[in-house]
């Protein structure tokens, strides 16, 4: 159980993660500062997100074999 929740957690410090979550922190902030406005953050976040779990999914889909030609 251990080892899962180390697992997770360097997964989690990988740069792509690190990169995805101060992102999202920095455009919440400017949100609420309203330095942006909301529709912005919407789309700035919807594309940080789906090029975060886009990839993610890709390479699950490589490490089980799924990304193969047929």
């Amino acid at each position: 159980m251990g080892t899962l929740w180390q697992k997770r957690l360097a997964s989690l410090l990988c740069v792509k993660s690190l990169v995805t979550l101060v992102l999202t922190v920095v455009f919440a902030f400017s949100v609420l500062t309203e330095r942006i406005s909301g529709q912005d953050f919407l789309t700035v976040f919807s594309v940080i997100i789906a090029f975060y779990f886009g990839t993610q999914s890709e390479r699950l889909n490589g490490m089980l074999g799924g990304g193969q030609d047929s």
